[in-house]
């Protein structure tokens, strides 16, 4: 299913998968002791001490206990509502947190119900004190749904709102709304891939879906160019606490810092996880029948590795679940990215793919061994997320510790990693002769301008297994920048790993071009 409900602040329908489990959460005040039920009601407005260490603390206290999930009651008139239904509830933007003082970013907040049940408590935050967001029906408008009548529902997710597309309108920039999901948008974009607090398990039988339980909202100054949220996260296994700060604009730039501890030890705990769709392209579209040319919310992953290897590696549909590793050290950053940005690279006039953004993770600091991972699944539709990456640490974190992890997202349309390299623009398969697969890359940028007659350039191509044959480089006067092209003899084999760069004699050309070839 797809789609944040009312979330068509961009312009157009936006049309989103919702793969966003509802998490298991528990209001604050049921961490104290004796947080009965008229203590919630004495609270509901009290502000509280708030610190940079408050959340942390919380998340500390939550780990040294066992995971205690809170019911998903709901009242009967909500309890049982459909996904248009859940659309209809709509919060009303004259009642949003800070639009009556004249500041760059405001707040609203999402209605529990459909698949998200559990209760978010929000906070705002001002002078050091934390004053719980009160809940009231009267916030929401309820079309085709019934209003609820109790006045202490609490909200399932915010999204902030400021101007970043012209200064007299205050746009959708993000969102977090189920689990520890959460995504966000540039100057002219659509909503489209998701970022996560934690992946735990993703791809194995048991995987394990996180939740930000609570949210704190510091409130920007009047001349602010950025917001601050902080969240605190559980889980069975983990608990955790993160601090976002929010830049929008031509780039939206998410500076993150997560505190973890985990309960158990982890060894397959993903960090920094991507949440994305890939239906067909025309690397991967056997048994498609549709009149779009490609359907992807990212068409590939990108990696600068710790060696400072720039890597494109073209996102699959496969028939069965894949997962690739790509060992690393000191990773210099990673990312799903949307690089076709033509209307005719989708010509679909109402989702508007090459509006979706690409995210790439910057790793601030040193995160030490591990590996970025790919996991590929099966979809045969667009409605459902099928693609995740993430950095999974070689060694497992151990429980009864805290683990840092800062580093910064950045939402945009284009990122220039190393300049000095042509970039893969495009990677076409298909038939070739005596039942091989041509594969046809190309490539623009860097240095590939200034080769002169180009006859030292050179296409350096090898394959796992199988035969490669017919090995050509050449410009594309047409589309500009180069074209590599060879073919592939797989023989008998059902899976080959392929691997090209362009170069000449002063080293790469192009950035390093991966895939996995399968039957």
């Amino acid at each position: 299913m797809r789609g944040y409900p009312d979330a068509g602040t961009q312009g157009e329908h936006v049309q989103r998968r919702e793969v966003l489990l509802a998490g298991l959460c528990w209001p604050l005040i049921s961490l104290v002791p004796d947080g009965a039920a008229r203590a919630r009601e004495a609270s509901r407005s009290a502000p509280t001490p708030f610190g940079e260490d408050t959340v942390a603390g919380l998340a500390r206290t939550l780990a040294a206990a066992p995971f205690k999930p809170q019911a998903q009651a709901l009242p009967p008139s909500l309890a049982k509502i459909g996904y248009d239904q859940y659309r209809g509830i709509r919060f009303n933007p004259a009642k949003a947190l800070w639009r009556d003082q004249g500041l760059p970013f405001q707040a609203q907040f999402f209605h529990r119900a459909f698949l998200f049940r559990d209760r978010v408590d929000v906070y705002a935050v001002s002078g050091g004190q934390a004053t719980p967001v009160v809940y009231h029906p009267d916030q929401f408008t309820f079309d085709g749904a019934p209003a609820p009548t109790e006045n202490d529902l609490g909200y399932a997710g915010f999204r902030l709102h400021s101007p970043i597309n012209r200064p007299d309108y205050f746009d959708e920039v993000c969102a977090f709304l189920g689990a520890s999901y959460f995504r966000a948008v540039a100057k002219g974009q659509a909503y489209g891939l998701s970022a996560r607090g934690l992946a735990l398990g993703s791809g194995g039988p048991a995987e394990e879906f996180p939740v930000f339980r609570a949210f704190w909202l510091e409130q920007p100054g009047k001349g602010a160019d950025h917001a601050v949220v902080h969240a605190l996260m559980d889980s069975p296994s983990a608990a955790g606490a993160f601090r976002f700060d929010i830049h929008p604009g031509t780039e939206t730039v998410f500076d993150v810092s997560m505190r973890l501890f985990p309960r158990v030890a982890l060894d397959k705990a993903g960090i920094a996880p991507l949440t994305s769709m890939f239906q067909f392209d025309a690397n991967d579209r056997a048994g498609i029948d549709d009149y779009r040319p490609a359907v992807h919310d990212s068409d590939g992953l990108a990696m600068i590795n710790g060696r400072g290897e720039q890597i494109w590696r073209p996102l699959q549909n496969p028939s069965v679940i894949q997962e690739s590793g790509f060992e690393d050290t000191r990773p210099r950053g990673f990312g799903l990215m949307q690089r076709k940005r033509a209307f005719a690279d989708y010509a679909d006039s109402e989702a508007h793919y090459e509006k979706r953004p690409s995210l790439w993770v910057e790793p601030v600091g040193d995160w030490g061994e591990g590996a970025v991972h790919l996991l590929e699944l099966p979809t045969g539709d667009e409605f459902h997320d099928n693609i995740v990456a993430f950095w999974r640490p070689t060694q497992p974190l151990a429980a009864g510790r805290e683990h840092r992890f800062d580093y910064r997202l950045h939402w945009c349309n284009d990122h220039t990693w190393l300049p000095q390299l042509a970039a893969v623009a495009r990677t076409r398969i298909g038939a070739g002769p005596k039942g091989s697969r041509r594969v046809v890359i190309d490539v623009a940028g860097g240095r590939l301008a200034k080769v002169g007659d180009g006859k030292d350039v050179r296409a350096d191509v090898s394959a796992s297994k199988g035969q490669v044959a017919n090995v050509v480089a050449h410009p594309n006067p047409e589309g500009g920048g180069w074209r590599i092209a060879f073919e592939l003899l797989p023989g008998a084999e059902r899976s080959v790993e392929l691997r090209a760069v362009l170069r000449d004699g002063a080293g790469p050309l192009s950035e390093t071009w991966l895939y996995r070839w399968t039957l």
